[in-house]
């Protein structure tokens, strides 16, 4: 709804602006600040206390901040500004914004965000140290696949979107690589990894057309989030933002897929090791119904998690005045719902997929570290 609100109102008065006024003063409305972001450390709080938010009854906190800059040119010099944002104490650390008016120079200070990164990296360490301890040489593995997976997203998927290239295709291309980069570093070069693999990058396939269809049917935009919209404009429209989503929507599914289907890839081989001489339907039925009890747990983690990532979107729904299936109907909700309803069917279709794969591709008496160039003696 507020999407839909900017879109009404931004979009006419560009495009007024443009047929209407000089082509000079257009020019200069478009011209933006400059902005420079650096860290710094509150030197002392000169004042605090609460003020009225303009145009609203919510009454807030406000503080005249001196702070130092630590980085960049300005580094050593004293400012002091009022913030309003997050409230700070003295000796904190947190990004400055430094904005300077290209038209008369006049400068702006205010604070973007507080300093997390020694937070972020502590937590990195423990998490390290907790699937070394724990996990032992696998759980050091995953590390490295997760390594491999986030250089794919920000060096192949991100760039790759970025220069035009098609969003949809990309993501999928993508996920296939995270997918067998992943896997193999994992769990190794065994048959059991490559029939999970191969019912993975199955379903991927297919999930990602069945995405396309139904963001094609609902008439998603891609304007589901405030990100996207600035996305448009800093992209000057050169972006797919329905592309966007669909990837978006692939990459996310990756998770719950790749362990859902790694699952039944051993549930497979184990039953075949004990039971070498049982049929492959057999087998197959009875994996499937492990396969079933993962399903039924895996996709209420999916939905839960979702409707988590969404909380402040939901709670603001309260404060609505608009029925229940307009607010369903709205783009924001709907995008979300398809998000969690094409997961779960990847996730679903991912058993039985992986299933029977594993089940013609794996020897009733290959030992689980045999490679796939290993035979039967």
């Amino acid at each position: 709804m507020r999407i839909d609100m900017i879109r009404t109102l931004i979009l006419p008065l560009m495009l007024g602006a443009s047929l209407f006024a000089p082509q000079v003063g257009f020019a200069q409305v478009l011209e933006r600040d400059i902005e420079t972001l650096e860290k710094a450390r509150v030197l002392s709080v000169v004042d605090q206390g609460i003020q009225q938010i303009p145009g609203t009854d919510v009454a807030d906190r406000a503080q005249l901040l001196s702070a130092e800059v630590l980085t960049g040119e300005e580094k050593g010099k004293v400012v002091s500004f009022r913030n309003d944002f997050t409230q700070l104490e003295e000796g904190d650390l947190f990004y400055l914004r430094h904005l300077v008016s290209p038209t008369d120079g006049t400068e702006f200070y205010s604070v973007a965000d507080p300093y997390r990164l020694n937070v972020l990296i502590g937590l990195a360490v423990v998490f390290v140290f907790l699937v070394f301890l724990f996990g032992g040489l696998q759980g050091m593995r995953g590390l490295l696949s997760l390594v491999g997976s986030l250089l794919l997203i920000f060096y192949v998927l991100l760039p790759g979107i970025s220069s035009g290239l098609s969003p949809v295709f990309v993501a999928i291309g993508v996920a296939s690589l995270i997918i067998i980069v992943g896997s193999y570093i994992t769990h190794g070069f065994t048959r059991t990894t490559t029939a999970a693999v191969i019912g993975m990058i199955s379903t991927v396939v297919v999930t990602g057309l069945a995405a396309w269809l139904v963001v094609d049917m609902a008439a998603l935009s891609g304007y589901g989030s405030d990100e996207s919209v600035y996305l448009r404009f800093q992209s000057g429209g050169t972006i797919d933002l329905i592309g966007v989503l669909l990837g978006g929507i692939l990459i996310g599914l990756l998770g719950v897929l790749y362990d859902s289907a790694i699952g039944q890839a051993v549930a497979v081989e184990e039953l075949l090791r004990i039971g070498g001489s049982v049929s492959k339907k057999e087998v197959y039925l009875r994996a499937l119904r492990i396969g079933r009890e993962h399903i039924g747990a895996l996709v209420n983690t999916l939905a839960i998690a979702y409707v988590g990532a969404s909380l402040p979107l939901f709670l603001l729904l309260q404060y609505s005045s608009a029925s229940a299936g307009y607010i369903v109907n709205g783009e924001v909700f709907a995008t979300e719902i398809v998000r969690i309803l094409i997961g779960s069917i990847g996730l679903v279709l991912a058993v039985p997929v992986t299933t029977l794969i594993a089940v013609y591709l794996i020897r009733p008496t290959q030992n689980p570290r045999d490679t796939m160039q290993a035979h039967k003696h």
